[in-house]
């Protein structure tokens, strides 16, 4: 276990070396998205303004909301920045690296990718939380959770979608369209939307079990909710394993095999 999270802690040293090789470009980067992402609360703001309460959610929430969806797509993107490349890795037979060495492949895929601008996105949830967050020791724990619940049905719903293309080929675009709409509707209120639309928040795409985290959690802790979201995280983790090494036995080899430093 220590030899594997060092080799996870070196993964992540040298992406992050990586990316400031060119450290204007990596300021510049992650400075852009903190700029896309304030433009849109600058939007929210000026909603509330004018209309304080939205089927019970208010500012504090909704910005609650962004800090939870960008960091945890932040977290994921930055520490686990392959997982949206599954599909493509797969349907281009560059697995074949990651086969030849004696790591755990998942992980290994994972680890080895890093998204710039994510990292701007989890600087922007922290500013956000320091600006609008309960940063007393009971609202710090409740934040964690949910930053941690976010950030893992982001990556294992993502795991899930790039496993397709084991059985359907390649499904780059398919998987890209689901890790969009996962990402855009983590960034609406839950309160929102009604009927078939919500269900399939909280089933096809659970979006619902991120974006309902500042009421469930940050502002009451609603206990079935919260159950039902560790649950449904759990559920996405086994099975995004498991789905990744059944479809390992029917994946192709593109004889790309090397090494790698």
């Amino acid at each position: 276990m220590r030899r594997l999270l060092l080799f996870v802690w070196q993964c992540w040293k040298l992406n992050l070396a990586g990316a400031m090789e060119f450290r204007l470009s990596f300021l510049l980067t992650a400075g852009m998205m903190v700029i896309n992402n304030v433009v849109w609360i600058v939007f929210w703001g000026l909603y509330f303004r004018r209309f304080p309460v939205l089927n019970g959610w208010e500012l504090r929430d909704v910005m609650m909301l962004w800090a939870v969806a960008a960091g945890g797509f932040g977290v994921m993107a930055t520490l686990f920045g392959n997982a949206p490349r599954i599909a493509n890795l797969v349907a281009t037979g560059q697995l074949d690296v990651y086969l030849s060495q004696p790591k755990p492949v998942l992980l290994h895929v994972l680890i080895s990718r890093m998204s710039v601008s994510a990292i701007g996105d989890v600087l922007f949830a922290l500013m956000i939380y320091a600006a609008f967050g309960d940063k007393s020791v009971a609202g710090i724990v409740k934040f964690a959770l949910a930053m941690a619940l976010s950030t893992l049905i982001f990556i294992f719903f993502t795991v899930i979608s790039g496993c397709l293309a084991f059985w359907l080929g390649n499904t780059e675009g398919l998987s890209f369209q689901l890790f969009n709409a996962l990402l855009t509707f983590t960034t609406y209120p839950t309160g929102i939307f009604r009927g078939l639309g919500k269900l399939v928040l909280f089933t096809v795409i659970p979006a619902g079990f991120i974006s309902y985290l500042p009421i469930g959690l940050l502002r009451q802790v609603d206990v079935p909710f919260l159950l039902g979201a560790v649950a449904v995280t759990v559920l996405l983790c086994l099975g995004g394993v498991r789905l990744f090494y059944s479809g390992l036995r029917r994946y192709a080899s593109g004889n790309m095999i090397s090494l790698r430093r």
